[in-house]
């Protein structure tokens, strides 16, 4: 008699279970059908057979809470190759503590209930492509040793991932983590103490709001402290596109490779306290709905938030690596605490107040074009080598501290008039600094170029110093930008009366700012007069003294006609 033939209702690639046309599940030789429809003598031979660490195949098959146990207990707790893919967990999937030497794929499985792989060890690669969790899921603890794919997956529930480790191993030969060619995988020691699991660990109060009564159901079974295992080797770890409807959790997860969460959506709180990364954290066009706490945190290469939404407040605070906010839309509040950092906002914008600033070491700033900021404050940073030209809103900008680039000390030779030229101590925007054309500064190597992409005209970097002037809070900084738009506004002034009584003005006190200068005339001036006072009592002849003498006149009585005669006649 020929077989009837039957329509699967998807395409796979495994034989089929005989006993229902819509089942999926793997058949088991020699019985042609799935473990859930096998006979309860089937089951048990089937489970006899099993052994610790060899390989399992349950594809497509739907499994209750009590099957799954049935099956990690006849392998105890080891498994070689495992394959879930397409399968259907009914009940609580529980495995807690189980070792997965092989690799392990649960791609577009079904969660149902609680899934729970706390302290679980995946010592090769692990792919929930396309899995659907309709309750919690938890890797609290977990190690993965080679790579983790999460891609699609989507999360009703919590997701808790703390302290988990990924692509960290501690075979150095094999490929992904296996062991060399000829040794046997050894399981972790299970001995060492870790820290005991805590849901306040996600430090975020809202947590509470989950509820208690579905994690209860996972048994205390499910939460047993597991065993720490050294590992070197590095993987990546990848959620793009994946859906967190609930709570997701990586407080203390380690990324020993990237950690990939493109076009992931984060439905409520997220949290990434405590959380280490060994190369890149990259959040290309995610989204937040809910607060994201993304640190404190340590990342080695670049934290990419280049084109993510937070329709909530956001917390950024690592140091050491690069930070994109490309193209980024924050409609909360953004707090960035930053310690030896770059930073990219060009073309972001920022709806709600927002901060940056330097917890320790240098804080970089490599672009502000495009930036739409009605109300940011930069602490700490270095504007040396950033251009300010494009941003949207120069006014919404508040400088505090920060470093600016600065004019070529010393005298200055030059072909044009005047020939020599002495540039006076003060502040300038790197604007300006590249439309002079003088040497950059605050570059650490030849990739980094120029501030800015374009040189303004010295009308509009006038305009600019106005309009950023209002927001700068050291008065001297303040000042120096009041003279950098007056220099602009008589440097783009044409030839002409004007342009004479601004470099006069300019000449006389700096346009009003240079006290000195204006006091330096003054002394001139009065030295000058004191010298010519002096030089015309040198100069004059000395002549005799002009002194009309005193003429005395000597007054003689007149001799009379007849003098008397001395003698008697006689």
């Amino acid at each position: 008699m020929t077989p009837r033939s039957r329509i699967a209702p998807l395409d796979v690639v495994w034989r089929t279970c005989d006993a229902m046309p819509e089942c999926l599940g793997v058949a088991q030789e020699p019985y042609g059908r799935c473990l859930a429809h096998l006979t309860p003598a089937e089951t048990a031979e089937v489970l006899r057979s099993l052994t610790p660490g060899q390989a399992l195949d349950l594809r497509g098959t739907l499994l209750s809470e009590d099957l799954l146990a049935w099956v990690l207990d006849g392998v105890e707790g080891r498994l070689g190759r495992a394959r879930f893919d397409r399968a259907v967990f009914t009940g609580p999937a529980r495995f807690g503590e189980v070792v997965f030497a092989g690799d392990a794929t649960f791609g577009h499985a079904r969660f149902d209930r609680l899934a729970s792989f706390y302290g679980a060890r995946f010592l090769r690669n692990v792919s929930f492509r396309d899995a659907r969790f309709l309750r919690e899921l938890s890797l609290h603890d977990a190690r993965v040793c080679g790579h983790a794919t999460f891609d699609h997956v989507t999360v009703r529930g919590d997701a808790l991932f703390g302290e988990a480790r990924f692509g960290e191993t501690r075979f150095g030969a094999g490929p992904f983590g296996a062991p060399p060619s000829g040794e046997t995988a050894t399981e972790p020691s299970r001995d060492a103490p870790l820290p005991r699991a805590s849901f306040q660990e996600a430090g975020n109060a809202s947590f509470q709001e989950a509820g208690n009564a579905s994690f209860q159901e996972a048994g205390n079974a499910s939460f047993r402290q597991a065993g720490n295992a050294s590992f070197r080797q590095a993987g990546n770890a990848s959620f793009q596109h994946a859906q967190f409807h609930g709570f997701a959790v990586f407080d203390g997860a380690a990324f020993h490779g990237d950690a990939c969460f493109r076009g992931a959506r984060f439905h409520r709180a997220v949290s990434f306290r405590g959380s280490d990364c060994a190369a890149s954290a990259e959040f290309q066009h995610a989204r937040f709905e809910g607060a994201a706490y993304l640190g404190p945190m340590r990342i080695v290469r670049r934290l990419s938030l280049a084109g993510v939404r937070a329709c909530a407040p956001l917390h950024l605070d690592t140091g050491g690596c690069r930070v994109v906010l490309r193209s980024a839309a924050v409609l909360g509040r953004l707090a960035a605490r930053l310690s030896d950092a770059e930073v990219d906002l060009r073309d972001a914008t920022l709806a709600g107040p927002a901060a940056v600033a330097r917890r320790a070491g240098r804080l970089r700033v490599t672009s502000l074009d495009g930036l739409d900021a009605g109300a940011l404050t930069l602490t700490g940073a270095d504007l040396r080598a950033c251009g300010l030209g494009g941003l949207r809103r120069p006014e919404g900008l508040r400088l505090r501290e920060c470093l600016f680039a600065a004019p070529p000390g010393g005298l200055g030779l030059r072909l044009g008039w005047p020939p020599v030229r002495w540039w006076s101590r003060r502040r300038v925007i790197a604007d300006e600094h590249l439309w002079r054309g003088w040497p950059s500064q605050g570059v650490d190597g030849p990739s980094a170029g120029p501030a800015g992409d374009r040189a303004s005209d010295p009308a509009r970097l006038a305009v600019l110093y106005e309009r950023l002037r209002p927001g700068v809070d050291d008065a001297r900084v303040a000042d120096d930008f009041a003279f950098g738009a007056m220099e602009m506004r008589r440097l783009g002034s044409p030839r002409g009366r004007a342009r004479m009584l601004l470099s006069l003005y300019w000449l006389a006190c700096g346009y009003g700012l240079r006290a000195g200068r204006a006091l330096g005339w003054l002394t001139l001036v009065a030295a000058l007069a004191v010298g010519a006072v002096c030089w015309t009592a040198v100069a004059r002849p000395a002549g005799k003294p002009n002194v009309q003498r005193a003429r005395v006149a000597v007054v003689r009585p007149a001799a009379s006609a007849s003098r008397p005669a001395h003698g008697l006649g006689g």
